[in-house]
């Protein structure tokens, strides 16, 4: 039984994230998160960082690495 990333859509692609949008530089079918690591079907790819050029598989998580990253953002 064949899972979702296998294929010809079963490449990782290579994205630039841009404000609003992003830019796939090299086809595939998915990225992963850069925290769980987990892939993210690139037609679900909703959350990512332009700053640190990296995809999030959800808001919370998009949100933790950004209190990680920027520590005074705790204390809001």
């Amino acid at each position: 039984m064949m899972n979702r990333f296998e294929g010809p859509g079963g490449r990782e692609a290579r994205i630039r994230y841009l404000d609003g949008d992003f830019q796939v530089t090299s086809p595939g079918g998915f990225v992963r998160c850069a925290v769980t690591g987990e892939p993210i079907p690139i037609d679900e790819l909703r959350y990512w960082s332009v700053k640190r050029q990296e995809p999030y598989v959800s808001a919370d998580v998009s949100l933790a690495r950004e209190i990680e990253s920027e520590p005074s953002l705790k204390k809001r």
